[in-house]
């Protein structure tokens, strides 16, 4: 369980003193919980271990939209601060697939769910989210997808 990775993760950072890697999983461990409150107040079960790789890919993609706004400020301490944390993060997601991967991937899953044009997108993504959670970037796979159904 991811869970319990991150809580034992948690306490080897604390022994060996490393600050930026415990608060950083602390903020991991915090965001999980609210996301678990929110699950809960609409009637859900807690977040399962695929749900989790979502929510670390959207913290990643915060970070990355805040490392490119402290470079464009010139706060260069500030986006090595997140780079840091998008690597601590970045450890519990699984081994992000390749280019080519991701293409066949989407090929695959336009074949096998039978999709014929771009009313058919949802259907597909929704395939390779079940199928791929935390191993591709979805913004990306939408953007194949959406050409793959066009062309």
């Amino acid at each position: 369980m991811l869970r319990d990775d991150l809580n034992n993760a948690v306490k080897d950072a604390m022994r060996a003193k490393d600050e930026r890697k415990l608060s950083t999983l602390r903020m991991v461990n915090a965001t999980i919980k609210n996301a678990d409150i929110d699950a809960r107040g609409q009637g859900k079960p807690p977040l399962s271990d695929g749900d989790l790789l979502g929510v670390f890919q959207k913290m990643i993609k915060q970070r990355q939209e805040s490392v490119e706004l402290y470079e464009k400020g010139g706060r260069e301490e500030l986006a090595a601060q997140e780079r840091a944390e998008i690597l601590v993060i970045s450890a519990y997601l699984p081994k992000q697939m390749s280019d080519d991967d991701v293409k066949a991937a989407i090929a695959a899953t336009i074949k096998d769910t039978g999709a014929a044009g771009i009313k058919d997108m949802g259907k597909v993504i929704g395939a390779l989210k079940a199928k791929y959670a935390g191993q591709m970037d979805f913004g990306k796979a939408s953007g194949l997808v959406k050409a793959a159904l066009t062309g």
